[in-house]
């Protein structure tokens, strides 16, 4: 007796598609970072200034979106110390902006706190500190919960990956259905997982929109319900384009309507061929609208080549729904539509081989776009999950030629398959005898010319129609062929879930290009650690003098950190003992910044011993030191020395 597959339906399709968008929305939500980052800052992170600053400037790797509460400075007590006046300093490529200070700032540690939005639609923030004169204690803690976290934030990523699920079967399925098997539009099933895939994005879309000023801002869930935040979110680029996007779902409802209304209810084929060209074309133009909300407010509206990477982020939404999608759709038909003809199959093997072709161009162009170098590839978050997204692709892609061995096999022996679904057939021809016979036994009751009872009637067709169903589904179940087909199917479409998944990640991944420039950018990036203990180095000299030309000149910098510092100069002869020389200068050059020479004229203190307290050292890194000996009036060496300072 043949095995009966389990039932797998629309439902079974979504339900797999969201439960994987939560689950990965809740495991990568707070580590996927925006694609915007600070570059820079004046004051840098950690410096200690001699004179309280006009103000802070903050320089970011693309452009962003502040308000005037963007860059908040609190004295150590955790008064306000800026204007609240944000200044616009951005000139050409370079994105910097800051605010003023107040006048009659006193000595002490001040910390920064910022926060933007990216122009990829993420929001960013941050905070460090700076010192007047000195470091000191202060009560403002910094924030430890960045923008965009919290509940707040897992709710919106799962809304995002809720919403790619639902729009690929909604587009996909649709697209199944009108290029590989237009008899589907009368299929229960397909008709349900379209609509379904319309509800998931227009449900997840209400969401963003409602999450948006919260994930931006408060990180608070009541403020979703905020109205006069939610006016304020759809002035933004990502609130009009999730506004567009509910309209744009308006008229694929419409589409929705005339696809499972009208189109299967037209019966002459000129008709029909002519509102299936309408179709097509109206329903590409509203899936390329509703891809193009994605690119216009996220990772291709913003960084290299925008005009370019736009139109083909929206060509690879669109490749990628009509595979995803349309196995989503086939996998249901495969499963509750035993009657699907070989010819959709092969359809769909058509479709899904130049899907997979636009992907990998233009998939090809967006990691080039995004990494940047082969070092980010390996070494970044966002290379590693395109690499494991190229794994993913190739799996999805030996899954596929396996469906489509099945695939030929089913067209190269219709005999040999109608056959075994004969033979398989015959197990339950008693049984179908059997009602058939009731059935007849009970039409025999009924005079000839007597009117029928409608309640028998309407008995004896659901009979048949049960009947029917089960010989068809005997018939599915029999054919090797097909169900070989339908595994392999569900192997892809396991495969597919998780690579749809992880595509959505990647659009809330900082861009490896974008994290290597930070790196390279951050203050004290390029200096390894440097040990928390006082700068001691001794620096033999020669002048060429006759008399004291040759000796040695012990420096030590206490505590040898940015900030200030102590600075003690001993001076010693050839023979060991103390010197005393007509000029000594030391001076300090941070090349990388294009700081200094910052010069240091020590002062006398004892024979051979020079030493300032005055010494300050604005922020860390690689420090060129410099020491001018002068021993006669006209013997005289200068010694170099690079040195790390913490």
């Amino acid at each position: 007796m043949t095995a009966t597959a389990p039932r797998f339906g629309t439902a079974h399709v979504l339900r797999l598609l969201l439960v994987t968008a939560a689950l990965l929305g809740t495991v990568f939500s707070g580590t996927a970072s925006a694609h915007a980052a600070l570059t820079g800052s004046d004051p840098k992170d950690g410096a200690v200034v001699a004179t309280a600053p006009k103000g802070v400037t903050l320089t970011f790797s693309e452009q962003v979106a502040m308000d005037d509460d963007s860059i908040r400075v609190l004295e150590p007590s955790g008064k306000r110390a800026d204007t609240g006046e944000l200044r616009d300093l951005c000139a050409g490529a370079i994105v910097k902006y800051g605010v003023n200070l107040n006048a009659g700032l006193p000595d002490g540690t001040y910390t920064v706190a910022w926060r933007a939005i990216s122009a990829d639609s993420h929001p960013i923030s941050g905070a460090f500190t700076f010192s007047i004169g000195a470091p000191s204690q202060t009560t403002v803690a910094l924030p430890k919960e960045e923008a965009g976290g919290g509940l707040t934030g897992v709710l919106y990523d799962i809304a995002r990956y809720v919403s790619y699920a639902g729009y690929t079967v909604l587009a996909g399925g649709a697209a199944f259905i009108l290029l590989c098997w237009p008899r589907g539009a009368s299929v229960r099933s397909l008709q349900r997982l379209v609509v379904r895939g319309w509800v998931t994005l227009t449900a997840a879309t209400l969401a963003l929109l409602l999450l948006r000023a919260p994930y931006t801002g408060s990180g608070r869930l009541a403020d979703a319900f905020d109205l006069a935040a939610l006016g304020g979110v759809l002035e933004t680029k990502t609130g009009a384009a999730l506004m567009s996007r509910l309209l744009l779902l308006g008229a694929a409802a419409l589409f929705v309507a005339v696809l499972f209304g009208a189109y299967t209810r037209r019966e002459d084929e000129g008709e029909k061929k002519d509102l299936t060209f309408g179709l097509a074309m109206g329903g590409s133009v509203v899936a390329a609208g509703i891809a193009g909300t994605w690119a216009l407010s996220e990772h291709a509206s913003a960084g290299l080549q925008p005009g370019i990477a736009m139109p083909v982020d929206i060509l690879h939404l669109l490749a990628m729904a009509a595979w995803l999608g349309g196995l989503a759709a086939l996998l249901v038909a495969l499963h509750r539509e035993p009657t699907i003809e070989r010819t959709a199959v092969e359809r769909f093997s058509r479709v899904a081989f130049v899907s997979v072709v636009v992907l990998a161009l233009t998939g090809t162009y967006q990691s080039w776009r995004q990494v940047g170098s082969w070092s980010a590839l390996t070494g970044t978050d966002y290379g590693r999950l395109l690499l494991l997204k190229l794994g993913l692709v190739a799996v999805l892609l030996g899954v596929a030629w396996i469906s489509r061995r099945w695939t030929r096999r089913l067209t190269e022996a219709p005999a040999v398959a109608d056959a075994g679904t004969e033979d398989a057939s015959d197990d339950g021809v008693e049984e179908d005898a059997g009602t058939e016979d009731a059935s007849a036994e009970g039409s025999d009751n009924v005079p000839v010319g007597a009117p029928e009872d409608p309640e028998r009637a309407a008995q004896l067709a659901r009979q048949r129609a049960a009947v029917a169903t089960a010989r068809a589904r005997r018939a599915r179940d029999a054919d090797p062929g097909r169900a070989g087909l339908r595994r392999s199917v569900l192997a892809e479409a396991g495969v597919a879930v998780v690579l749809l998944a992880v595509t959505t990640v990647l659009t809330t991944t900082e861009p490896g290009r974008t994290e290597e420039e930070a790196a390279r950018t951050a203050p004290g990036a390029s200096s390894p650690a440097v040990p928390d203990r006082p700068l001691d180095l001794t620096l033999p000299f020669d002048t060429g003098g006759a008399v004291n030309g040759k000796g040695e000149v012990r420096l030590t910098l206490d505590p040898g950190r940015s900030g200030r510092n102590t600075l003690h100069v001993y001076v010693t002869g050839a023979n060991g003992r103390p010197l005393d020389v007509p000029e000594l200068k030391v001076s300090y050059t941070l090349e990388s910044e294009q700081i200094g020479p910052v010069p240091v004229v020590p002062e006398r203190v004892a024979a051979g011993h020079y030493s300032s307290s005055t010494v300050q050292v604005p922020m860390p890194g690689e420090w060129k030191l410099q020491v001018k000996v002068r021993t006669s009036d006209i013997d005289q060496t200068t010694l170099d020395k690079n040195v790390k300072i913490g």
